[in-house]
């Protein structure tokens, strides 16, 4: 005779899941890791492209860097960061990494906008880099617990 197959219930929030399986991630969590994804690959784009235009001495960027009063230097310096940056951000683990990497993104989109407003440009050019800053904010804040640093009360030493 054949057994007869009903539907299994799932388990009951919080409790363990049989050994060996997996539970599927909930809609929002689906979500979540989607938007990451999505955040993410379009932050290590806008850094790798102009990080190697950077250290190529596209003439466009040489062009607006000196427009801005960087010096040609400057160029090697900030490409090299750019695309180490975008590296680290897309690579698997290296948490203590990705922090520096989403602090530097942040302090060079945000010194982007600073530069466009002090030398005159217009609104756009000085709103794009602060929109970028938004979304690299957005893949920093939405990144799996295997992406972040993490700190607990174990690693603190306590003073006595």
């Amino acid at each position: 005779m054949l057994e007869s197959r009903r539907p299994v219930a799932p388990a009951p929030r919080g409790t363990p899941a049989a050994p060996g399986l997996k539970r599927a991630p909930s809609p929002a969590a689906r979500t979540r890791q989607a938007f990451y994804w999505l955040t993410t690959a379009l932050a290590v784009f806008a850094f790798i492209v102009p990080g190697i235009g950077n250290l190529i001495r596209a003439r466009h960027i040489a062009q607006d860097m000196a427009h801005l009063g960087y010096p040609p230097y400057f160029l090697t310096i900030l490409g090299t960061w750019k695309v180490l940056g975008a590296i680290v951000v897309a690579a698997p683990r290296l948490p203590r990494l990705k922090e520096w990497a989403y602090a530097g993104m942040i302090f060079d989109l945000t010194g982007a906008g600073i530069s466009r407003a002090v030398t005159g440009d217009t609104a756009s050019t000085v709103v794009v880099p602060l929109m970028l800053a938004g979304m690299v904010l957005a893949s920093w804040s939405l990144r799996p617990p295997s992406r972040r640093l993490g700190i607990t009360t174990s690693n603190l030493r306590r003073d006595t």
